[in-house]
């Protein structure tokens, strides 16, 4: 196949369309529905081509060990159902990950502590307000409580990943219309700000999204790289690992916007090492 060659015009149009606040991964998807091979769309985005030198894939991730019927996980303090296994990215939905008490303490804790929900700011390393975020939020400090304590505990068994390796659990809260466009976890080794950011301990690896409270309608995680929904269910959960920051991780995801109801969620991120 012949390669393709950048014009100015190309260059100007994907300048154009992310100052107007689409994200890379949409300019790349229409790149290649025009036409574009997907090694000229990469470098018009200034992303690695085929051949150049990516990330180095994290030496270890998180994991999930089922039992032989691969039904059941176990977790501690409690079996898990699981629901999905997928290997491409290698991901798996578990049931009654929760109970309905956990969620509704997580809830109530920190409804009085909610605000707008923040997104890292990968060009200098602290947070900023974004529009394709919509919901409000609270981090919990790790072990700040019984409840937490225990889920944390709960969520090391069940990934086999050290306690102290996890960011704070994150509680969201999604009223009618609020969404979260679809984006990557991990911080984007090619940013200004990242280096700052992986010295609390390393980058992302893993993903936990907890469901404590489902909409009457909507808001749905959603993996459009592999043409997945998860539809929330009170104390399910969905997790995915990346050993590589890169959209190659096959990782990006999504949550609808929420049409009836509210949706809330706990998030954990797990890091390459301790988190401080």
């Amino acid at each position: 196949m012949q390669a393709q060659t950048l014009t100015r015009e190309m260059q100007d149009w994907v300048a154009a369309q992310l100052a107007t606040g689409y994200t890379p991964h949409e300019v790349f998807q229409a790149l290649l529905d025009a036409g574009w091979q997907a090694a000229a769309a990469n470098q018009a985005l200034g992303l690695p081509v085929p051949g150049a030198a990516i990330p180095q894939p994290a030496q270890a991730v998180p994991w999930v060990k089922a039992d032989a019927s691969g039904a059941m996980v176990d977790a501690g303090d409690k079996w898990v159902t699981v629901s999905e296994h997928r290997s491409a990215p290698e991901l798996w939905v578990f049931g009654n990950l929760l109970s309905t008490a956990e969620c509704e303490a997580l809830m109530e804790a920190a409804e009085p502590r909610l605000a707008r929900s923040l997104t890292v700011d990968i060009r200098t390393g602290g947070e900023e307000l974004n529009h394709d975020r919509t919901s409000h939020g609270m981090f919990y400090t790790r072990g700040e409580n019984e409840v937490v304590s225990r889920i944390e505990a709960r969520i090391a068994r069940l990934l086999n990943w050290p306690v102290q390796n996890g960011e704070g659990l994150q509680v969201l809260r999604y009223g009618r219309g609020a969404e979260y466009k679809p984006h990557y976890d991990y911080f984007d080794p090619g940013e200004p700000g990242t280096a700052a950011i992986l010295r609390r301990g390393g980058q992302r690896v893993a993903s936990l999204i907890m469901y404590l409270q489902e909409p009457e309608e909507g808001g749905a995680t959603v993996f459009p790289d592999i043409g997945l929904r998860v539809r929330p269910q009170r104390g399910s959960a969905v997790f995915f690992s990346y050993a590589l920051a890169h959209p190659a991780s096959l990782t990006l995801h999504g949550g609808e916007p929420v049409k009836t109801g509210e949706k809330w969620i706990a998030t954990k991120w797990l890091r390459e090492r301790e988190f401080i």
